[in-house]
C-alpha cells in the first residue's frame, strides 16, 4: 500500500466527481479493484460484468457513474462521475507516479562527444550514445539502450531498457519507451532483378510526436525517402509492426500484434484490436475502429467498425458469422432436396 494518502474530499476534487455519504476528512491510501480492495483503499466500476463485486467490497469509497445503481443497505461512501475509469487512471497517477530523473550518469555508459545531454538526464549501465545526439531535460535513458547518430529525445521522455533508436529517430517531449523497443530500422524493401532481391537504402527517418507510448518489442521502420510519423497520443501496444513511410493520426490507440503495411496512413482517433491488419498503401478516415483479427485490404472510408477478413462493416460481419455456423444444416437441407430429386 501506498505511503501517500488522500482523502475523500481530496479524492474527490481530484476526479471532478461529487462525495456522497462518508465522511470527507477520512482518508484512502491506494486503489484497487471492487474484489481485493481494503477499507482503506477506494476502489472504482467501470465495466457492469463486475457489479456483483458491489455486494461484497471491502472498500470504503467507491467511483461510480451517474446511473449506477447502489445496492441496498451498502457500507460505502461514493463519487459520482461521468467517467469512473478516468478517474481511476488520474488516482493512480497520483499513488503511482512516474520515475523521476536521479540525473546520475552510470560509468559504464559510453556518450560521444559531440552529444548534447542535459544535465539532469539519467543514463543507466550500458548505454551507449552515438554522435550529434541531443536529449531533452529529465529524461531518463535506462539500461543497455542504444542512441545511434542523430537521434534526438525530448524532454521528460522514459526509454526504458534494451531500446534501440536508430540514426536520425526523433522523439518529441513526455514520450515512453517500452523495453525492447527499436524505432528506426531499415523498412523492408527490396527490388527483383530477375535473380535475387536488391536491397533499397532506407533513407528516411522515424518521427515521434509528444505524448506518445510504444510498447514493449514494437518495431517502427524507417521511411524509404520520407518519414515514417507517429501522431501525437497516440498509443501502441505490445508486439507492433509499423513499417516504412506509414504515418498514424494523433491519439489513435493500437493493441497487441497489430501490423500495418508500408505507407499506410491511418486517420486521428482511430481504434485497433489485437492482430489487426492493414495492406501497405492505403487510407483509413478518422475516428474509424478495427475489430480484433481483421484484415484491412481496401481503403476505409466511412467512420465505423470494420470486422473479419477481409474487414467489411462490423454489422455486416456479424450477419456473415452467424450464417456460417448455420451452415452445415443449410447444406444438408439442400443435399437432401437434391437427393431427393435424383
Amino acid at each position: 500500500m501506498s505511503e501517500l494518502k488522500l482523502s475523500f474530499a481530496e479524492v474527490a476534487d481530484l476526479v471532478s466527481g461529487e462525495l456522497v455519504g462518508g465522511k470527507a476528512e477520512l482518508e484512502i491510501r491506494g486503489v484497487n479493484s471492487l474484489a481485493q480492495a481494503s477499507a482503506q483503499e477506494l476502489s472504482f466500476l467501470a465495466n457492469m460484468k463486475y457489479k456483483a463485486d458491489l455486494v461484497n467490497t471491502k472498500s470504503a469509497l467507491l467511483l461510480l457513474s451517474m446511473d449506477c445503481a447502489v445496492p441496498k443497505y451498502s457500507t460505502f461512501a461514493f463519487i459520482r462521475l461521468n467517467n469512473p475509469y478516468l478517474g481511476f487512471a488520474l488516482l493512480q497517477r497520483f499513488f503511482h507516479p512516474q520515475m523521476q530523473t536521479t540525473a546520475l550518469h552510470h560509468v559504464s555508459a559510453v556518450v560521444d562527444a559531440s552529444a548534447v545531454i542535459a544535465e539532469d538526464v539519467q543514463l543507466d549501465a550500458q548505454v551507449s550514445i552515438g554522435k550529434n545526439v541531443v536529449v531533452g531535460a529529465r529524461s531518463i535513458i535506462a539500461a543497455g539502450c542504444v542512441l545511434a547518430d542523430d537521434v534526438v529525445v525530448g524532454e521528460d521522455c522514459l526509454i526504458r531498457p534494451n531500446v534501440v533508436l536508430e540514426q536520425g529517430t526523433q522523439l518529441g517531449n513526455r514520450v515512453i519507451i517500452q523495453a525492447g523497443a527499436v524505432l528506426g530500422s531499415d523498412g523492408f524493401g527490396f527490388a527483383w532483378d530477375g535473380q535475387a532481391y536488391v536491397k533499397i537504402p532506407q533513407v528516411g527517418k522515424v518521427i515521434i510526436a509528444d505524448d506518445v507510448e510504444v510498447g514493449a518489442n514494437t518495431c517502427i521502420d524507417r521511411g524509404a525517402l520520407e518519414n515514417t510519423m507517429i501522431g501525437q497520443g497516440v498509443k501502441l501496444d505490445n508486439l507492433i509492426q509499423i513499417a516504412h513511410n506509414v504515418e498514424i493520426g494523433a491519439h489513435t490507440v493500437i493493441a497487441a500484434q497489430a501490423a500495418f503495411g508500408g505507407s499506410a496512413h491511418i486517420g486521428q482517433g482511430c481504434q485497433f484490436g489485437a492482430q489487426s491488419a492493414v495492406a501497405g498503401h492505403l487510407k483509413l478516415i478518422d475516428g474509424c475502429i478495427v475489430g480484433a483479427k481483421a484484415g484491412v485490404i481496401g481503403d476505409v472510408k466511412v467512420k465505423g467498425m470494420v470486422s473479419g477478413f477481409p474487414a467489411v462493416p462490423h454489422r455486416h460481419w456479424l450477419k456473415a458469422s452467424a450464417l456460417f455456423n448455420r451452415l452445415p444444416k443449410i447444406w444438408q437441407k439442400i443435399k437432401s432436396l437434391t437427393d431427393g430429386e435424383k
